[in-house]
């Protein structure tokens, strides 16, 4: 059957629920699917090794051993989860060529995706304040940084994190969709969800609004501010050689930051919009593949602890420290 014709709801079926989404996936020429296919399953590859390695690195280096290389850890952690939420779903549809996706996997998708990304937000956030930490508070920054500290960041993420999924993934499952059921990109979230649904979304879209300000607003003041604190301490140095090396083990961190809330206040704060577009569909692959695969390059580019430790992986050799 044309999807064109799934977008119209069938007769009679007012006030029927929904069974199943149509997910159209990025492109809808068949000639162009098997290089999509070979461009995603590569990319998953080498996000899932990358982040993989980065933790390896961080288990056999003693000096990869701080509070700041757990939080990494963790966040290699998440970028696995992040891009396994919705890149296998895809890549199994293009090659059963079946394009539906049952209503409780759907919401299923959406929930886990926005855990793995509120948990990122606000690693992100306790990442600023260990940077914070170390350049301003040196002399107390082992008590204030702890490993009970560390313990309580993380489980205080996943706890807020699971809070906002499971809000936004109830409340989209109080709407009503009757038809039509073709979401125009390659996973569930909620944007495209607002616009298939045949009651009103204003509520919904007001619960996203005040949320993503806590969940993404507290979070990116806190680093801005933590930022700014340290880059005041950083301007205090008299050496310049002192000022660039203090302010590099910053760098890495501010480019993923300025990746991940630029590409997340793109796509979730343009709910009024009239029509999703092709931008959206680049928004997503950001989101979802980009951010992930390019997490470990950053951290690793101009980090010779990292670079060290992730050549003795892949040679085997141990650390003499």
């Amino acid at each position: 059957m044309p999807y064109q014709e799934l977008m119209q709801p069938e007769p009679g079926a007012n006030g029927t629920a929904v069974t199943e989404f149509i997910l159209l996936g990025l492109v809808e020429t068949l000639e162009l699917l098997p290089v999509v296919f070979v461009l995603f399953l590569f990319a998953y590859l080498v996000t899932v090794g990358g982040n993989l390695s980065i933790l390896a690195a961080i288990l056999v280096e003693p000096k990869l051993h701080t509070p700041m290389y757990f939080f990494l850890g963790n966040l290699s952690v998440l970028d696995i989860g992040c891009i396994t939420v919705t890149v296998p779903s895809m890549l199994g549809r293009l090659l059963t060529h079946k394009r539906a996706i049952p209503y409780g996997a759907c919401l299923t998708q959406l929930f886990f995706f926005h855990l793995l990304v509120g948990v990122d937000c606000f690693l992100l956030t306790a990442m600023a304040y260990d940077r914070f930490l170390a350049i301003c508070r040196p002399l107390t920054y082992s008590t204030h940084m702890s490993l009970m500290v560390q313990g309580i960041l993380v489980a205080v993420s996943w706890a807020c994190a699971f809070t906002n999924a499971l809000t936004h993934t109830v409340a989209i499952s109080t709407l009503n969709f009757c038809g039509p059921n073709v979401i125009h990109h390659f996973y569930c979230d909620l944007p495209q969800l607002f616009q298939l649904s045949c009651s009103s979304t204003q509520l919904n879209e007001q619960l996203l609004f005040a949320v993503g300000f806590i969940m993404a607003g507290t979070p990116m003041a806190l680093i801005v501010t933590s930022y700014a604190h340290v880059a005041a301490a950083v301007l205090r140095i008299r050496s310049v050689e002192g000022r660039k090396k203090t302010f590099s083990t910053c760098g890495s961190h501010l480019t993923v930051v300025a990746l991940f809330y630029g590409s997340g206040i793109f796509n979730y704060m343009r709910l009024g919009s009239a029509k999703l577009s092709d931008k959206d569909k680049a928004v997503g692959i950001f989101n979802t593949v980009i951010n992930p695969m390019l997490n470990p390059i950053i951290y690793s580019l101009r980090n010779p602890h990292v670079q060290g430790a992730l050549w003795r992986v892949i040679t085997g050799k141990r650390s003499l420290i």
